[in-house]
């Protein structure tokens, strides 16, 4: 499939000991700046354009610096960002309180990919406002998206703010910065009232500042998918997910340490700890740590109906989480019924493989579920045959029918196809897979190949189906272990055009040959109609294109389209359907670019407007 790009990851720790605790116990005192390394590490899969880490001191003196920062662009950025701090620590002699940097109770790490189309360091998280106050110094982190970033600009500007840039990242950073200024600012004016000064106010003011307060009023008005971190100067840090709990957080905490990361396996690995101790993040909840290391779970945003991503289970997620695991091989389980039909009941002509390696847990789903079939069907013939003793070849004979699977398809090295062009370029990229010679009898066996998703199709054309056609298998089938990917996303993964899907493609395609195309125009004036109204009564009109035809009708226009005229087997595609994807998946629902029922009005607003640069362009 081509790689999709997720935005982002997160980490977060909080020492929870004073640091000596650490040297004199795992002999360093860099036991928290270690395991950030790993879990940032091990998240990698979810931003490769760019990390970034932030880290707090909370025994800084006057003078010296408490509050940290590195970033870096590219795929190596991680490594960059460690040893660029490895070698600051050298100098450490240079340093007035001769503790080195990067060393504190409080760390912070970020993965980035872009889903907007942005680049470059100014564009990697963490986000830093520096203060001469620690209370109002803030780094800011996420994983998210959001889809109202015109109204929340226009909000905060007439609150006569002047954000540097207009990026949703900086606007947020603007408008968390202002709401902890107003926080420090209550505070101070009560901590003055009591006749406190100096720093004995200035320490008072630390001690109360309370982030629920700024969280409310700052994210009132977000409309998207995130888990928003970050830290302050003095010591405070947050962690806030969504209130319709599109992205995910996980966490632990014991009498040493607390640590934050998107992905649960990672903390089970980085800390060796029971699946059974880590916890999620609830929807709208934050997880609130002051400077003093007390620990609570606050309600900020009133939960609305649960939508996690389906695609952080199906793609994005590493599949060593013992839930994700299981719902990848349900998921290749849910399609024996579908495949079953397309190869005539043929299981012993028909051999099964996978694209590798995103598909591989749901091939082994697959297996097991054809599996289950061929026993019972064993089961079935042998009470037949049971009873007349002359046919014990028989016996023998369904005794040893079996799934077979191979390893038909091989990731090749990532060939360099920007050097051609037109055809040349399309025959170098049918080279990005081999294929296993003999694995399969030509135009007698069926070859059953599954995918984890399919978006537009074109490494399929490309390469896939050209390469596996060399087989000669007597009849290719390409199996989806998700369903088809009609809409944009607009919460995260980097699919927010329309004219990119392959079952967009199919569904215009079918239009045109059956004479519709005035639902192309009839959907493109609603769309504009509806972005006069208010953006509560959003409506998504775009699933009129798919209204008119069944599933099956659009994944065969999708076969037509992707198979190259070259290509002599007959190509079929077989995709979830979204019923089993909720059977597999039951506690993430959010399905919206498969179904379009976005969980906000801001995403069916962008799906309109997709829409219509789509038809202003064509």
């Amino acid at each position: 499939m081509e790689q999709l790009k997720h935005e982002c990851g997160v980490a977060m720790i909080r020492l929870l000991k004073p640091l000596n605790y650490y040297e004199e116990k795992y002999g360093t005192m860099q036991y928290a700046l270690n395991k950030l390394y790993l879990l940032m590490e091990k998240q990698h899969n979810r931003g490769q354009e760019g990390a970034g880490i932030a880290c707090v001191r909370l025994s800084a003196k006057p003078g010296d610096e408490y509050m940290f920062r590195e970033r870096a662009a590219g795929t190596t950025a991680i490594t960059e960002i460690f040893n660029a701090v490895h070698t600051q620590q050298q100098q450490a002699e240079e340093w007035e309180d001769g503790m080195p940097p990067f060393i504190g109770e409080l760390y912070m790490g970020h993965l980035r990919y872009s889903t907007t189309g942005r680049s470059g360091l100014d564009y990697i998280h963490p986000f830093l406002r520096r203060n001469n106050w620690r209370a109002k110094n803030l780094a800011l982190c996420g994983n998210f998206n959001l889809t109202n970033v015109d109204e929340v600009f226009q909000r905060i500007v007439a609150n006569g703010q002047h954000p540097r840039k207009y990026a949703d990242t900086h606007i947020m950073l603007e408008q968390v910065g202002h709401r902890l200024d107003r926080e420090v600012e209550r505070v101070y004016n009560r901590c003055t009232a009591a006749g406190k000064t100096g720093l004995d106010l200035t320490h008072a003011i630390e001690e109360r500042i309370d982030m629920a307060n700024v969280l409310r009023t700052s994210s009132c008005y977000w409309d998207g998918g995130y888990v928003m971190c970050g830290v302050t100067g003095s010591g405070e840090s947050f962690a806030l997910r969504d209130p319709w709990g599109i992205r995910t957080a996980f966490y632990y905490q014991d009498d040493e340490i607390l640590v934050l990361a998107s992905e649960r396996p990672v903390i089970q690995t980085v800390l060796n700890v029971n699946i059974e101790d880590i916890h999620e993040l609830e929807p709208g909840q934050a997880l609130l740590t002051s400077q003093n290391g007390t620990i609570r779970l606050e309600q900020i945003n009133q939960p609305k109906e649960k939508r996690a991503c389906s695609f952080e289970r199906i793609y994005f997620s590493r599949g060593s989480d013992k839930d994700i695991y299981h719902e990848r091989k349900q998921l290749g389980h849910r399609l024996v019924n579908q495949i079953l039909p397309a190869i005539d009941y043929d299981i012993e002509h028909t051999v099964f493989s996978y694209i590798p390696n995103t598909a591989e847990v749901a091939f082994f789903g697959l297996v097991e579920g054809m599996d289950h079939y061929l026993n019972q069907l064993k089961a079935d013939k042998l009470k037949e045959l049971l009873s007349d003793p002359n046919r014990a070849e028989e016996i023998h004979h369904i005794l040893s029918m079996r799934v077979r699977s191979e390893k038909v398809a091989i990731k090749d090295i990532k060939l360099r196809t920007f050097i051609a062009e037109g055809n040349s370029r399309n025959d170098l990229a049918a080279h990005v897979y081999d294929i296993t010679y003999g694995s399969l009898v030509p135009e007698v066996d069926n070859l059953v190949i599954i995918d984890d998703s399919i978006v537009r199709g074109t490494t399929l054309r490309q390469s896939i189906i050209r390469i596996l056609d060399r087989l000669h298998p007597k009849k290719t089938i390409i199996v989806s272990s998700s369903p088809q990917i009609r809409y944009p996303d607009y919460y995260g993964i980097d699919m927010s055009s329309m004219e990119q899907f392959i079952a967009f493609k199919a569904a215009l395609a079918l239009l045109k040959d059956r004479g519709m195309e005035q639902v192309t125009t009839q959907v493109y004036e609603q769309c504009k109609q509806a972005l006069q109204q208010d953006r509560e009564d959003m409506t998504n009109y775009v699933k009129a294109i798919y209204a008119p035809f069944t599933d099956e009708e659009i994944s065969a226009k999708i076969a037509e389209l992707l198979t190259p005229k070259s290509v002599g087997t007959k190509v079929e595609l077989i995709f979830q359907t979204c019923q089993g994807l909720r059977e597999a998946c039951p506690n993430h629902t959010g399905d919206w670019y498969f179904t379009g029922d976005y969980p906000t009005p801001g995403g069916i607003r962008m799906l309109n407007r997709a829409y219509i640069d789509y038809y202003e362009k064509t």
